[in-house]
């Protein structure tokens, strides 16, 4: 782990130049000039000392930094294939995000699995075909274009009744595929 390397990534954040910092931390500027250039090391009260004043603990300053991916491509989907449906896990790992947004495709007579009910909400798009949700007693047609936005208090599933493939945008909160 570079700690210069963050700590000026953390001291430019927080809005502070190495004077501020040197001065709220009673270090010299020159002392936290090496530890960023990485020419010096602070020992691990000092160090402490210096992420107390820039808003955080040793713990949060020590924690992975690895980059989120943001862009995704079909090469990143894992694709699940039942027989007259496809689901297209659009977002790679999204359990762990707080929503899930999946692709779904429907053949003639296919129908998503049954949702139970559960804490969220869940948003979908009809971007070809129809559609019909079924939510606790009710039915309700989609068609291209259509969205439908429910509270997952209720059973409910989607089905397509039509010849024509349907294709859904779905987005769970949180996630439950």
């Amino acid at each position: 782990m570079d700690i210069g390397k963050k700590m000026r990534k953390y001291r430019v954040q927080n809005g502070l130049t190495l004077e501020e910092l040197a001065s709220r931390s009673e270090l010299s500027k020159g002392f936290l000039s090496q530890i960023e250039n990485d020419i010096t090391s602070p020992s691990i009260s000092t160090l402490n000392d210096i992420v107390e004043v820039l808003g955080m603990d040793l713990s949060s300053f020590f924690k992975d930094d690895k980059e989120e991916q943001i862009v995704f491509t079909s090469d990143d989907y894992f694709v699940d294939e039942k027989e007259h449906a496809t689901l297209h896990w659009i977002v790679p790992n999204a359990q762990k995000n707080d929503m899930e947004p999946i692709l779904l495709e429907l053949a003639e007579d296919g129908e998503s699995q049954e949702v139970l009910p559960h804490e969220g909400e869940e948003f979908g798009y009809v971007l070809e075909g129809k559609v019909t949700l079924i939510h606790g007693d009710e039915s309700l047609e989609l068609r291209k274009g259509q969205t439908f936005y429910i509270k997952g208090e209720q059973t409910h599933k989607l089905i397509n009744k039509h010849k024509q493939k349907a294709k859904v945008i779905w987005v769970c909160t949180p996630p439950i595929f």
